[in-house]
This record gives C-alpha cells, sequence and structure tokens, in this order.
C-alpha cells in the first residue's frame, strides 16, 4: 500500500544526529556527535535510594495518574531551584512540568502557531526545536551571528516582514550548536524588540547552569516585565536526561493552553521521574552537585581545546566557549565539509554537519559540531588527532 502522510511532515526529516549516532554504536567509533551529559555526572546512588525510599513509602504516589500540570511537590521545589539567583518565576506565572524540554517547543508551536505562521530562530540552532515547529506547519525565518552575537540589524528586519513572526526562539546560554553565549546588552534589546512588536520569546535555557567559567548572565525571562517570555528550563543536563523531566515557566495564559495541548499528548509526565526530580531537588546539595558537573565539562572542554589548536590547520576557525557541551568548527570555504564529515566517519570519527541546524538545510554551510561532555579524555585525545589530519589532508588538496 502507498500511504499518504500528512503535507506537514514534507519538511521533517530524520534527526541527522540521530542517524548519525546509529554508525557509533561501534565500538570503534569515536563520537563527538552527541549532546548526552557525561556519565561521571549521573547521581546514580541518590536516584537509587529516593527511588527505593518512594516505592516503599508510597508507592501509589508515583503509579496512579497525577494531574497534567505536574506534582506540584515538584513544581514547588523547582520553582525555589530556578528562582535561587533570580527570578524567573513571576507572581503572575504558572509552572507546567513536561516529558523533556523538547516538548515545550512543541506545545509552544501548537499553541501559538497555525500553518504557514513564522517562527524566527537563531541559525544556526537547536535541530530538535526546529522540527518540533516544523512538524507543525511553521515556517522557519533564521538569524545570523555577526562578531560572536545575534546580528540585532537583521533580527529588526526579521521582525518588520509579513507574516509577522509569533515569537522568537533563543537559546542565551552556551547555545546548541555553537557554544556561544548571548551578551547581556544583546539580551536587553532583544526584551525591547519584542516589546516593540509585540512578539514572544521562547527562551531555551538547557546550560545555564553549566558555566565554569566568567560571570552568570541574566536569562531574558528575569528581565520580562509584560509577559514576553516562555522560560524552558531542562534538568536533563545537571541530573538525568532519560528521566524527561523539564520545566516550562510562562504567564498563566500560556500555561493554560499547554495543559491542554498535554491533556491531549500524554496526559502527564512520568510520575516517578517528577517525584525523584522533587526529594533530590529538596534533599541533596544542588550547588555542590553542579559545581561537580562544571568542573568535568571545564577539564574536557579545556582538553579539546587544547588538543584542536595543537592538532588542526591554523585555517581552521572554532569557538571557545566558557560552558555547555559544544565546539562549534568551521572550515576555510575551500573545504566542503560534508566531505569532511564523511573522511572523519570512515576514520570512525562522528561529529554533526552544521547543515542540520540551519533553518534550511540546503544552504551551503562550513561548519561543524562537536562535543566534549560525552567522550572520555583518552577518546578526545586520538579522536582530535584524526580530525587534524583530515584538516591538513583537505586543505593541502585544496590549496
Amino acid at each position: 500500500m502507498e500511504y499518504q502522510f500528512a503535507k506537514r511532515m514534507s519538511n521533517v526529516k530524520a534527526s541527522a544526529i540521530r542517524e548519525i549516532l546509529k554508525a557509533t554504536s561501534d565500538p570503534k567509533m569515536i563520537s563527538f556527535a552527541g549532546g548526552n551529559p557525561s556519565a561521571e555526572a549521573f547521581p546514580v546512588e541518590e536516584i537509587e535510594k529516593i527511588s527505593a525510599d518512594i516505592l516503599t513509602n508510597e508507592p501509589i504516589s508515583v503509579l496512579q495518574y497525577g494531574i497534567t500540570e505536574g506534582d506540584q511537590e515538584l513544581i514547588q521545589a523547582a520553582t525555589h531551584f530556578f528562582n535561587r539567583h533570580e527570578q524567573v518565576m513571576k507572581a503572575d506565572d504558572q509552572m507546567i512540568i513536561t516529558s523533556g524540554s523538547q516538548q515545550i517547543m512543541e506545545f509552544a508551536a501548537k499553541i501559538l502557531c497555525n500553518e504557514g505562521d513564522v517562527v524566527i530562530c537563531e541559525n544556526p540552532s537547536f535541530l530538535g526545536a526546529l522540527n518540533a515547529f516544523k512538524s507543525l506547519g511553521a515556517v522557519l525565518r533564521g538569524i545570523e551571528y555577526k562578531n560572536g552575537q545575534l546580528d540585532l540589524e537583521a533580527l529588526k528586519q526579521a521582525l518588520q516582514m509579513e507574516p509577522k513572526p509569533k515569537f522568537m526562539y533563543l537559546i542565551p546560554n552556551f547555545q546548541n550548536p555553537t557554544g556561544m553565549t548571548m551578551s547581556l546588552e544583546v539580551r536587553k534589546e532583544i526584551l525591547k524588540l519584542a516589546k516593540d512588536n509585540g512578539v514572544l520569546i521562547l527562551e531555551d535555557n538547557p546550560y545555564g547552569d553549566l558555566r565554569f567559567e566568567g560571570e552568570a548572565i541574566p536569562s531574558i525571562k528575569s528581565l520580562d516585565e509584560d509577559g514576553l517570555v516562555i522560560y524552558a528550563a531542562s534538568l536533563s543536563k545537571i541530573i538525568a536526561p532519560g528521566m524527561r523531566v523539564a520545566c516550562c515557566i510562562a504567564p498563566k495564559a500560556i500555561i493554560q493552553k499547554m495543559t491542554v495541548a498535554k491533556q491531549a499528548s500524554d496526559v502527564h509526565s512520568n510520575l516517578w521521574a517528577q517525584k525523584v526530580m522533587a526529594r533530590y531537588l529538596q534533599n541533596y546539595d544542588m550547588d555542590a552537585h553542579i559545581e561537580r558537573i562544571r568542573m568535568i565539562y571545564k577539564q574536557k572542554c579545556h582538553l579539546m581545546l587544547d588538543e584542536m589548536k595543537k592538532h588542526f590547520h591554523p585555517d581552521v576557525q572554532y569557538t571557545i566557549p566558557t560552558g555547555g557541551m559544544f565546539i562549534w568548527v568551521t572550515l576555510p570555504e575551500s573545504v566542503d565539509m560534508l566531505t569532511f564529515v564523511k573522511k572523519a566517519l570512515e576514520k570512525n570519527v562522528a561529529v554533526v554537519p552544521g547543515n542540520a541546524f540551519l533553518d534550511d538545510d540546503t544552504k551551503e554551510c562550513h561548519s561543524f559540531r562537536m562535543n566534549y561532555s560525552t567522550p572520555t579524555n583518552e577518546k578526545i585525545k586520538e579522536g582530535v588527532k584524526i580530525l587534524g589530519e583530515i584538516t591538513y589532508e583537505m586543505l593541502s588538496i585544496s590549496s
């Protein structure tokens, strides 16, 4: 039988990252392609202890249906946690617990966008979110970076174009895939532009707590006094991604619509995972836990950067992140990036081609993404050396 699929799925492709990760099942493969937290960072013993206590003393609380908005114990604990350094949750806000932060992206598009509506995004940006928007019929309008920051002039023009965008999707801290961080001045200007143009902001902040250098910068949400910002806060990168627990903080009217969308999707998020997260936030020293993760990532990031400086051709450029999980590498225009990625795979090193993160993946791109949080120190050294050899090989041919 020939299947007739919905037109809205025609622009949605299988995740390039997931497809590449299939190849990494080979034990010989060195993968810089994923975006997984380091296995060293998981609080396994604590999760085991909390789970045993819940299942022994109050099993029905996690085995029965729950309310769509989320477990109240977690909502209270998460509110305290996310407000510990800045006022993210305002008096007119509510929170909903979702099955990972990508569900927040999907719900935002679901409740705000009709077929053909525009979403402004950074170019490049997180592939999962872009696919979520496209799957619901939204059209992406990408804004490039200029001198390490989002191009504000291009953003102003994009906001004035027709059709008017429904919202802007932004990752201000240690952006995926580039690892770059938006300055406070740019955040303030973007918020002003959003207010002037009556456009919402979806602020995705999964990496904000993973800063290992420099001072923290206030979130756009904490600066917002007009109900313009939907804030996506994931617990995946600081506790455990497999538990699929994230928190969306937004004005009540938006959360109420998301609640209806979630009721039509999965009723509520996993109750066991919610309870475990609540108890972990309540009973353990989160600042000490996060500091341990930061030190792991700082060491891994600096090791990868040192190895790249040692082995990469000097004409290859790359970002120098101060947190998060990613480095964005840009080859000279004379080098074909997709050929480079293919050669790397042939030599058992996996990276993600940069065009996968663009608003239009058919656009020319000379960049690729590398992840340093997942591989071991030995794999980082071995893999970067192989990539470095390919940079010299391809640049000598192109020169």
